[in-house]
């Protein structure tokens, strides 16, 4: 997500000129989608990332440093848009109630996730990760939404690709492929439940304090169970791994996904998200030297096969507004 799942706009709006310019300048579909695709490139990035962090630190002691640098990114970004627009900077009540529960649920699926790529690859864990696109459909179920068959043919897609990833002989999953798989269904649920309150907030400002409850949940578990390994050295060798997920995948990539949202389609945004998985595995070969069997790329291009077939159904249904 990403968290979202995931933001350093420090980088991305470098000042008031720019942003009259994006005002002033709308964006194509083309320029969004190429947007939305480099966005997609950096969170997958980010799992080599976490997956370097972890030689260093614990993973509640790297997810609370991670997110509590992607908050405090995300709340400046939200005062200067709010000084540009010459608006008051205030945090309604109700947002906190909501910010605890999302953040509480953003949380389990941010240390799932990372506890698990201590045990497995980055590139296993961004696709396994990506089937929280999966999860999605299913918990809608409880909600009353219709599930259909081309997202049951995108589950069994993605089902037997995940067979073939992580089901070992003796019929036996990997730890770590099992506890991000468990963060790829709070993934799913957090993005059901952001789905319904972010229309209430702006995005920044619900963002903002979801991660710092992540940051806050993950640090209070540190001082008890990480506290010998979080040293200040260990932070200082993790830097660059910390600041790449807190500033950089969760600062400037969530402000590009914020603005080329705003252009594109929803159906294509999400399938062009998908490829964060692939550049997981791009990003573990090329950078972690990370390696793959026939088998397991089987599995990663069903587990992909599957994802873009469960949300090409939303691309057959005809949206009136998006021209």
């Amino acid at each position: 997500m990403r968290a979202p799942p995931g933001s350093s706009h420090f980088y991305f709006i470098k000042s008031n000129q720019y942003l009259r310019t994006l005002k002033t300048q709308p964006m194509t579909k083309s320029q969004a989608n190429s947007l939305m695709l480099f966005t997609a490139m950096i969170w997958g990035f980010a799992f080599v990332a976490q997956r370097a962090g972890m030689e260093h630190l614990g993973p509640f002691a790297f997810t609370s440093i991670r997110f509590a640098l992607g908050s405090i990114s995300l709340i400046l970004v939200a005062y200067i848009i709010s000084r540009i627009q010459k608006k008051s900077f205030i945090f309604e009540k109700k947002i906190f109630i909501h910010a605890a529960m999302a953040g509480s649920v953003l949380f389990l699926g941010a240390v799932f996730q990372q506890w698990g790529l201590v045990y497995t690859t980055a590139g296993k864990g961004g696709f396994i990760t990506g089937l929280y696109v999966i999860f999605v459909p299913i918990l809608g179920i409880f909600s009353g939404y219709k599930t259909g068959p081309r997202v049951w043919a995108g589950i069994i897609l993605a089902l037997v690709g995940m067979y073939l990833l992580s089901i070992k002989s003796g019929f036996t999953v990997e730890i770590g492929d099992l506890l991000i798989l468990f963060s790829a269904f709070f993934w799913a649920l957090h993005l059901i439940i952001i789905a319904k309150i972010s229309p209430l907030y702006d995005s920044f400002k619900i963002s903002s304090l979801q991660f710092a409850v992540v940051a806050i949940l993950s640090g209070i578990i540190t001082i008890f169970a990480e506290a010998e390994q979080t040293t200040t050295q260990n932070i200082y060798n993790a830097g660059i791994p910390i600041l790449y997920g807190g500033l950089v995948s969760v600062g400037i990539a969530y402000t590009l996904q914020v603005v080329a949202q705003k252009h594109a389609h929803p159906s294509y945004v999400s399938i062009l998200l998908s490829f964060e998985s692939v550049f997981a595995v791009i990003g573990g070969w090329l950078i972690l030297n990370e390696s793959f069997t026939v088998r397991d790329l089987s599995g990663c291009g069903l587990m992909l096969a599957g994802i873009l077939v469960a949300q090409s159904a939303d691309i057959m249904i005809p949206d009136a507004d998006i021209k």
